[in-house]
């Protein structure tokens, strides 16, 4: 069809920098993840735990509230790396669970409607869209991971002063370390899994499966085989582990911590090859 009329012209506004697009992602899925109230709850519900570590660190340094209540805190929760510790365990179970209601269907609902092409007939690379969907976890998990672990431990440096900041620097290190790789090996799982299992509710039971079952098979290898070796597959012993060391709990360790961190980078290697794998702009069906 001919054009007569030439009113087309291209658009001369100013274009989003390269290095940003891939945030157009989670922003308008944030959009939708929002609006439901089922997960605006869940969410809420992740900060109590957080404000609860808070009101504890504020009576270990206000003797009137600890004489009116008559509570020896000081004794029962001494703020130390243990109190951390459990503070981040909790955290990550709640970051789990957040996972679970919104990870499964980030990449599944593009490829079920061919919505691939789409992104990536523009410049937009297959790596971006990649990580404009983990993005859209990853800032969700950072805010009720390791930044309110961080400003638990900005506030108890406060209260109790700079010689006990400097002192307990290892604290920030392994809340950023241990939050950082729970929330990139929950991220790249759930991307793998929704791109390869269209259904949610299908995806949501692989998710849920592959952290609780491979820790019963471990324990039925160590049984019959008298080894830890088995819980390499399992990625909650995996995590234990890391974390008991990084936070020197005395929880028991299975199996040496650099297996452990091996094990960790094999299974995020796999997600990523499995979902670059599936992020195609079109698919070839035989």
């Amino acid at each position: 069809m001919a054009v007569f009329e030439q009113k087309y012209k291209p658009y001369a506004d100013e274009l989003t920098p390269h290095w940003s697009r891939f945030l157009v992602i989670p922003r308008y899925a944030y959009k939708e993840i929002f609006q439901s109230r089922l997960f605006l709850a869940l969410f809420v519900s992740c900060f109590v735990y957080p404000l609860a570590c808070m009101l504890i660190v504020y009576l270990h340094h206000n003797a009137t509230a600890l004489e009116m209540l008559k509570l020896p805190i000081t004794q029962v929760i001494p703020i130390d790396l243990d109190f951390f510790y459990y503070f981040v365990v909790v955290q990550s179970t709640f970051g789990f669970f957040v996972t679970m209601f919104i990870g499964p269907t980030l990449v599944a609902k593009d490829v079920t409607n061919n919505a691939l092409a789409l992104y990536l007939c523009r410049p937009f690379s297959r790596f971006e869209y990649v990580l404009g969907k983990m993005a859209t976890l990853l800032i969700l998990l950072s805010l009720i991971t390791w930044l309110p672990g961080i400003l638990l431990f900005l506030l108890q440096s406060y209260l109790e002063g700079i010689s006990w900041l400097f002192g307990n620097l290892r604290i920030i290190f392994a809340i950023l370390v241990g939050s950082s790789i729970w929330i990139l090996l929950l991220a790249l799982m759930s991307q793998a899994i929704s791109a390869w299992v269209k259904w949610r509710v299908a995806a949501m039971g692989i998710l849920l499966g592959l952290f609780f079952i491979p820790n019963a098979m471990a324990a039925i290898i160590k049984g019959i085989f008298e080894t830890n070796w088995g819980y390499l597959i399992s990625t909650r012993s995996l995590m234990r582990t890391i974390l008991a060391d990084l936070f020197k709990h005395s929880t028991r360790i299975e199996i040496p911590v650099w297996s452990a961190w091996t094990a960790l980078l094999v299974i995020c290697a796999i997600c990523l090859f499995l979902l670059f794998k599936k992020v195609k702009a079109y698919e070839v069906i035989s």
